[in-house]
């Protein structure tokens, strides 16, 4: 029953959820109908009971000495006529030795205090009765008889009373399944007005072509189902800011794939035409160098879009261990140019969490662009840092250095500095960025304060709590 109520459409679900209780309510409401009808008849009846007790009570007498009942005949027989059935009495004096009317009728089953009437339910010759008893004391003893009061009970079949009860909850009934009915209808009209706007969306949604990512209008919305349209609408505005950003990247990789391609095709052209082998081993070093060079941008160009799209994948690990891994890596570059490359240890198990392939590539590219730009010679170091906000990694070098317009624009992709050479793409600091903002960080380039080069940072903060 979950599982068909999870898969059931939001009008399915109002129905079963409604419609129960609805039935619920309903019979609440008859069985209460039923519990006040049952509750009048009895007091309506009982009144009837009572009336004829006193009249009964009012024409008992001891005046003759003995003790006399005038019975109203005409009252009782008005009486049986309203009760459809027999009435029953009974006169009896508290020593029972003088007696009247049924004698073999049920007492009362508690003691009665005097002068207060009391009803109750009993089974008289096999009928349910209902009856009223009545005790009060004698002006005086009747003749024969030591009794000071005297006891008197009325009692007529419940025939009368539950027919009328049933009468009353049948004509309940009918009236409640109709008022149901009127609220069946009524709810399912409802139901199908308030959901009007969520059909009308949906049908607008699924017009749609598939490149339409446009807002969904809000104005014409039930209030409850703005905040999902509106969160539609910021998920759609992620999504073409992301369709943008590769369809730009697509044009951005295809130029610089194609330049590569234009490249080598003119010097394998230039090759075939030349006749002097000296020249056309200039050009196959040419053709080596620029099939070097398309291969670095075509590998930053697949790390970009790794960067963008592969699955995170946040696990603790040594940011020490890190430092030396991409140290090592790059340490023959360094060696060619002459540049001191060396690092910074932090303290032993100085854990961080991260996507260690991610923050590898980032740092790699990093270190790789402070090789390319530092002069021969020059000294590159790399550190890590951490406080109670997150981790970084950072690589210091000692070379020209960048202006504060160009440190705020570079790591926007194909962006390259002025100093670089022909050896750049303009794609390792994007990279890095990339990978900052995969894990809620940023990429920071800051000047060495009191000396040349560039302080390159990758932080990110800590996960949040639970």
């Amino acid at each position: 029953m979950a599982d068909r109520l999870r898969r059931a459409s939001l009008w399915q679900r109002l129905a079963l959820l409604l419609f129960p209780a609805l039935l619920v309510v309903t019979g609440l409401e008859l069985w209460m109908t039923r519990h006040d009808a049952l509750a009048a008849a009895n007091a309506a009846y009982d009144r009837s009971l009572l009336g004829a007790l006193k009249s009964i009570d009012a024409n008992i007498s001891t005046a003759s000495g003995g003790l006399s009942v005038e019975l109203p005949y005409t009252m009782f027989e008005f009486f049986e006529l309203t009760a459809s059935g027999q009435v029953f009495f009974r006169v009896t004096t508290s020593d029972g030795l003088v007696e009247l009317g049924s004698a073999d009728l049920p007492a009362p089953p508690d003691e009665l205090a005097m002068g207060m009437p009391a009803f109750y339910d009993a089974t008289y010759f096999g009928e349910a009765v209902r009856l009223a008893a009545y005790r009060r004391d004698l002006d005086r003893a009747s003749a024969g008889s030591n009794g000071r009061s005297v006891l008197i009970q009325v009692g007529e079949s419940t025939r009368s009373r539950q027919e009328f009860t049933a009468r009353f909850v049948r004509s309940a009934a009918l009236r409640d399944g109709l008022v149901l009915a009127m609220l069946l209808v009524g709810t399912t009209i409802a139901l199908a007005a308030a959901l009007r706007p969520l059909s009308r969306l949906a049908r607008e949604v699924q017009a749609r072509t598939p490149d339409d990512l446009t807002r969904i209008a809000e104005s014409d919305l039930p209030a409850d189902v703005r905040p999902l349209v509106a969160a539609v609408n910021q998920q759609m505005s992620r999504t073409q800011d992301l369709v943008a950003q590769q369809r730009q990247f697509l044009d951005d990789a295809s130029h610089q794939l194609r330049t590569h391609l234009t490249t080598l095709q003119m010097q394998a052209d230039y090759a075939r035409r030349e006749q002097d082998p000296a020249q056309v081993q200039l050009a196959l070093d040419a053709l080596g160098t620029e099939i070097s060079r398309a291969t670095r941008s075509t590998q930053q160009l697949l790390a970009l879009g790794r960067s963008d799209t592969v699955a995170f994948d946040a696990t603790e690990f040594d940011l020490a261990a890190l430092l030396r891994e991409v140290a090592v890596d790059l340490l023959p570059l360094a060696r060619a140019k002459r540049i001191d490359l060396g690092i910074h240890s932090p303290s032993p198990d100085f854990v961080a969490s991260a996507d260690r392939g991610l923050m590898r590539e980032a740092l790699g590219n990093l270190v790789a662009n402070a090789i390319a730009y530092t002069p021969a010679e020059g000294t590159i170091t790399l550190f890590a840092a951490g406080d109670a906000a997150g981790w970084s990694l950072n690589v210091e070098d000692d070379g020209p250095g960048l202006g504060e317009e160009e440190r705020a624009s570079l790591g926007q992709r194909f962006r390259r500095g002025a100093r670089a050479g022909k050896g750049g793409f303009g794609l390792g600091l994007a990279i890095a960025r990339s990978i900052a903002h995969r894990h809620r960080g940023e990429l920071r380039l800051e000047a060495r304060p009191g000396t040349t080069g560039l302080h390159a940072i990758i932080w990110w903060p800590r996960p949040a709590a639970g």
